[in-house]
């Protein structure tokens, strides 16, 4: 039995997120505890790392660093090369840095920064919310069984522009492609709400719980 720690700072669909990965565990008979937690001892032990985030860059920054559980974040992941998934609030969390009200320093656990969305197109309406299909620019284990074009759920203004781009998956447009999706060796982020993205979604979260890097 795998622990999943969903790290609850304050911010984000913690409800939706634990329900969703429970029916993605269930549906591949993955045995996994789903334990919403801000507790660093269980963080530092978990098997798997999920990091939610709903609102702005810097009160979600704020919300974690109060929480006190980067640290233990950090010694799962980087000390004992756990597998970590951030998504929405919680994907852009991984750059070096957010330009979200002025400048906020990120994880820097994916190089890049967090930038207003800009869609080429006046008449496409920022925040960018519904659903789009997504791009596979590299294949990844997480999106083993999920087609090329899949639509998720996305509910976002800015969105992560990489350092590197060997570190994007997956990209959507919106008057102009932006980053779906980051991976670098453990540790991964998805743009769009895949507890919201029906099936397509589901079988994203189940190949994280399923996860090997």
């Amino acid at each position: 039995m795998q622990t999943v720690a969903l790290i609850d700072y304050g911010s984000g669909n913690l409800r939706s997120a634990e329900k969703a990965l429970r029916e993605a565990a269930r549906r591949r008979d993955i045995a996994a505890e789903i334990v919403v937690t801000a507790d660093p001892d269980l963080v530092a032990k978990a098997d798997r790392v999920f990091l939610p985030g709903v609102g702005a860059f810097a009160s979600c920054r704020a919300g974690l660093d109060a929480t006190g559980v980067y640290e233990a974040m950090n010694e799962a992941v980087h000390g004992r090369g756990q597998p970590f998934m951030g998504i929405c609030v919680g994907h852009q969390l991984l750059a070096t840095e957010g330009l979200e009200f002025g400048v906020t320093p990120g994880l820097d656990w994916i190089g890049g920064q967090v930038k207003k969305l800009q869609p080429s197109d006046p008449a496409l309406t920022i925040p960018h919310m519904g659903w789009n299909a997504v791009t596979l620019v590299r294949d990844h284990a997480l999106f083993a069984g999920v087609p090329d074009g899949a639509h998720m759920y996305y509910a976002n203004s800015f969105a992560l522009t990489a350092a590197d781009p060997a570190d994007v998956v997956a990209t959507t447009d919106h008057g102009g492609p932006f980053t779906a999706a980051v991976a670098k060796g453990n540790v991964a982020g998805l743009q769009f709400h895949p507890e919201k993205s029906q099936a397509a979604g589901l079988a994203l979260l189940a190949n994280f719980l399923e996860w090997r890097p």
